[in-house]
């Protein structure tokens, strides 16, 4: 069976998002996918709302919220909500935004589209065996899966999870950088966790309910995250929710073929600023990354609105080289 998305006309009443999370500062791959994403929405003449994902509270840090909204103004990308201006889609901090998943999971419980599950991690890596190669890490192997909601009373004190039913068969979506896509969840994951009585909700859930109800339906983010959009398009449909359009962009990686990230420190934005890098230049060395001009022309985002188009950014993973680094201070 194939669970297909209905598709929007990408420039009609565009609402896109950014959402950092609190964890560390933003660096270089974060600047350059925000950008992005900042200009499809501009370039369609829509709005931006800034979340901050603040979910995980064990790694969430009150200052580094703070230094979010910092780099981002730096940069010269702006919102038309968000904590700081608000609108009518607060609060757009998730930590403050409980009782909204709460809702969702309610629903999702009203049709036994989710059930307890007590298994542990290890259990699952013993009872599913070595995945197939073309399967993305273990796959849920659907233990619990003969119980219904009601079954979670006769749990007790004993810890569960609350894990979302998935239909096998493709879902498929036209991603907006990607093209024609089709992924079976089933087989990359398998039934998914949504939430843990007394501790929290996962991000699954959270994005998809924070989305629908701030009116968001246009979603570009590195495609590290191109396994989350099939799970979040079901968590949509089951809710009975219009489903967004996706776009994943390339992501940056270092020399040595790994990804960024936040441990990277000479690589934020923090550091780039204090050490006298011009944004300007940062975002003509951006935007020469990603097609739309054959040099490096100090500019702020708007610059680029008229200019902006899906189709000349490289398919391929961005390498930031030394000598791309060392461009950001030339004369």
């Amino acid at each position: 069976m194939v669970e297909s998305v209905p598709d929007t006309h990408f420039s009609t009443g565009v609402v896109a998002r950014l959402a950092p999370s609190p964890t560390g500062g933003l660096h270089l791959g974060h600047a350059r996918t925000f950008l992005i994403a900042w200009l499809a929405a501009r370039h369609a003449s829509g709005r931006v709302i800034l979340r901050i994902e603040d979910l995980d509270a064990t790694r969430a840090r009150g200052e580094a919220r703070e230094g979010l909204l910092v780099d981002l103004r730096w940069l010269g990308l702006d919102w038309d909500e968000g904590p700081d201006v608000g609108g009518p889609g607060a609060p757009y901090v998730q930590s403050q935004r409980s009782s909204f998943y709460e809702a969702a999971l309610a629903r999702l419980k009203a049709t036994e589209s989710v059930y307890p599950c007590t298994c542990t991690r290890a259990d699952v890596e013993r009872a599913a065996g070595a995945p197939h190669p073309e399967e993305e890490g273990t796959s849920y192997p659907g233990t619990c899966a003969q119980r219904t909601v009601a079954d979670a009373l006769a749990l007790a004190d004993s810890p569960f999870a609350w894990r979302f039913r998935v239909r096998p068969g493709a879902v498929v979506w036209d991603d907006l950088f990607l093209g024609p896509m089709a992924l079976d969840p089933s087989r990359t994951g398998g039934d998914f966790i949504v939430g843990r009585p007394g501790v929290g909700f996962s991000y699954q859930l959270a994005v998809v309910a924070d989305d629908a109800e701030m009116g968001v339906n246009q979603v570009i983010r590195g495609n590290d995250l191109v396994t989350s959009t099939p799970r979040q398009i079901l968590l949509y449909r089951r809710l009975g929710w219009p489903v967004p359009r996706f776009g994943h962009v390339p992501l940056a990686i270092g020399s040595d073929g790994r990804r960024l990230a936040k441990r990277d420190g000479s690589l934020k934005l923090a550091a780039l600023r204090e050490a006298g890098v011009d944004p300007c230049r940062l975002i003509g060395c951006l935007v020469h990354t990603c097609g739309w001009s054959s040099s490096i022309i100090p500019s702020w985002p708007a610059d680029w609105i008229d200019r902006f188009s899906t189709a000349s950014i490289p398919p391929q993973n961005w390498v930031v080289t030394p000598k791309w680094l060392d461009s950001l201070r030339a004369n």
